[in-house]
């Protein structure tokens, strides 16, 4: 079983080696920046704290969840035919949602931790421990890995009829030699997938509703109110915890309203089939796969004051070095 795809949108083989090494400066880019960040975590003593781990453990996350997408779409713009087999597209489609999932239970955590630091700084080792952290880790990768799974092979199992959309991927699937002419609007396998189905599946939708929830706005509600409850304390203290406070957590935030936003986008836009030109729908989808792991380094390299002294430190040597 596969898919062959063809790009539908106009200027997609017209400037597709343009579209090639954009794609590829940006991939180069989002690898070395937040490679960067979690060598300078890795190798330096002062960051092995909690913070900077699940800091780590995010930039990682980026890298992954950019892998996912990038060398593929770089496939597809070198190639005549777009073809995706339709097993590795519902693998794609599970490893997006993981990692996305995966980025609000680190930022969670990173809450937490923001807050037992500030609000309880006593009881801050005893509570935070190597342990303690190890079991966070895990569970903001294996919780969506296991939730997300069953909606994939929902999604997998589900039949695909003889229907065309209107997208920016367009194609044939190939099943059991039987051919599909479909339309994928989407740069790679995400929920659009479900509009391929011949059947609305309850199901599907029932478990997509569930992991919302479950994934996305209980993490969102927990940070939240997290910050919340810091802030007010803050507040009542000193200028200087006042400052630690906002140095540490502003990060924190800004991350979380930026993906909010592009995930809320990608959920909800997407599965109600909004009416939109394709240049929009293509800039939008883009914006998951391009600011977001851009954007994270760049907020904990220039935000958090050990990291920036670290990577000043890191430049400053190097430019020494330069003949």
């Amino acid at each position: 079983t596969c898919c062959q795809l063809k790009h539908n949108h106009p200027s997609m083989q017209k400037y597709r080696y343009v579209y090639f090494f954009i794609t590829l400066a940006v991939y180069v880019l989002i690898i070395c920046s937040n490679s960067i960040i979690i060598y300078l975590i890795l190798i330096h003593q002062n960051l092995h704290e909690p913070m900077y781990i699940f800091i780590a453990a995010l930039l990682l996350n980026s890298i992954l969840y950019s892998t996912n997408i990038y060398p593929k779409l770089l496939i597809d713009f070198l190639s005549e035919k777009q073809i995706i087999s339709h097993s590795f597209c519902h693998f794609q489609y599970f490893t997006f949602y993981t990692l996305g999932s995966s980025e609000f239970l680190l930022l969670s955590a990173m809450a937490y931790d923001r807050y037992v630091s500030i609000c309880k700084p006593l009881k801050y080792p005893t509570i935070m421990t190597k342990k303690t952290v190890s079991v966070f880790l895990a569970l903001a990768w294996l919780v969506p890995a296991a939730q997300i799974a069953g909606s994939t092979m929902l999604s997998a199992k589900r039949k695909v009829c003889n229907f065309t959309l209107s997208g920016i991927f367009s194609g044939i699937l190939i099943l059991n030699e039987r051919v599909c002419k479909f339309t994928l609007p989407s740069i790679f396998c995400n929920n659009s997938v479900h509009k391929l189905h011949c059947v609305k599946s309850q199901a599907i939708t029932i478990c997509g509703v569930f992991l919302l929830i479950n994934l996305t706005l209980c993490p969102v509600v927990f940070i939240l109110y997290t910050y919340s409850r810091i802030f007010i304390i803050t507040y009542r203290s000193s200028p200087e915890v006042r400052k630690k406070a906002a140095q540490t957590c502003l990060p924190h935030l800004l991350v979380l309203v930026c993906f909010s936003f592009l995930l809320t986008y990608n959920v909800v836009i997407v599965r109600l089939e909004a009416d939109m030109p394709k240049t929009v729908f293509l800039i939008m989808t883009l914006q998951l796969v391009l600011y977001h792991p851009l954007f994270n380094p760049i907020i904990y390299g220039l935000k958090m004051t050990e990291i920036y002294r670290h990577l000043k430190n890191l430049l400053s040597s190097n430019n020494m070095h330069i003949p």
